[in-house]
């Protein structure tokens, strides 16, 4: 039996795409290591060569049985079967070590921040019942300095000395505050952040309009904190980055949900561009992350910035 041209050219091509895939999937075997589904995809490709090369004998005018196209047909289908059973095992294997590697990252996250919440709180106390107690103690001494038989100029330089250290004091106190702020651990998230905003509002010729349904409502430690320096840091971008002069923050807790909208009227950015360089964006989705939270924001240049955040959370 004579071949045509076309059907010969389409044997040859179709030949050596087989020659093909049988060399990727023996490189494949080796990445995996060993996979069985390449195995099987080898053993597969392998037969529909034979069976392809039979073929060709057979147009050729060789004398081939039939039976022996049968055979290589069903084995070669049970082997391209059997790799499909066992890629979808594999890619099933691969969504739950994805899972797994979503979890330990996020257990390794949660571990970072407490952590890192432990040496604030650590770190303000020492401040604050360290520093702040010898602070004051200097200033009481200097109080109790005679300053009847001190000149004018030394009395000017015991009362600049005296300022100087009250302002240390206060400066000390605000850091400790900021770094651990007890009003959060006492009262809750929603005190927490009025407290931020009182002192943040009169420092920056800035508006900031904050309403909750919240009351006394407490709830995990780890969603207060996170939740709480979430806000500072998009109050403080807002102000240094964004350059608005009104802010707008809205937290509601509903069907066991903690929801934040939060937006500025400063002059906006690319969000993608900003996550990707930092100014706290990739630290803020990272936190929220960290307690199976969702992040979104939106901005556009001129058009201000919008952001959710959305946690699941129970009343203690």
């Amino acid at each position: 039996m004579k071949i045509g041209v076309g059907l010969c050219i389409l044997l040859i091509v179709t030949g050596i795409i087989l020659i093909i895939a049988i060399f990727l999937s023996i490189r494949l075997i080796k990445r995996t290591k060993y996979n069985i589904v390449w195995i099987l995809c080898i053993i597969g490709f392998i037969t529909f060569l034979a069976e392809h090369i039979c073929q060709i004998i057979f147009l050729s005018g060789g004398r081939i049985a039939g039976e022996t196209f049968l055979y290589m047909g069903a084995f070669t289908s049970v082997s391209i079967a059997a790799a499909v059973i066992f890629a979808h095992t594999l890619i099933n294997y691969i969504d739950r070590m994805e899972h797994q590697r979503t979890l330990f990252n996020k257990r390794i996250m949660t571990a970072a921040l407490r952590a890192e919440e432990r040496s604030r709180s650590k770190f303000a106390k020492e401040l604050h019942d360290g520093l702040g107690p010898l602070l004051s103690s200097a200033k009481m001494s200097l109080s109790a300095l005679d300053k009847k038989n001190l000149s004018s100029e030394q009395q000017s330089i015991i009362q600049n000395t005296s300022y100087v250290i009250a302002e240390a004091i206060s400066s000390v106190r605000e850091i400790s505050a900021n770094m651990s702020p007890q009003i959060l651990m006492d009262f809750g998230i929603m005190q927490g952040i009025r407290s931020f905003i009182k002192k943040v509002e009169p420092l920056h010729d800035i508006e900031i309009r904050f309403d909750t349904n919240l009351g006394s409502e407490r709830f995990d430690n780890d969603i207060e904190v996170i939740l709480y320096r979430v806000i500072c840091e998009l109050i403080n971008n807002s102000i240094k980055h964004a350059k608005c002069d009104r802010i707008l923050i809205n937290i509601k807790y509903e069907a066991s949900m903690l929801k934040l909208r939060y937006s500025d009227n400063g002059r906006g950015f690319n969000p993608k561009a900003m996550i990707d360089c930092g100014m706290g964006l990739s630290n803020i989705s990272s936190r929220i992350n960290s307690i199976n939270g969702i992040f979104e924001i939106q901005s556009n240049e001129g058009q201000g910035m919008k952001a959710s955040i959305e946690i699941k959370a129970v009343k203690l």
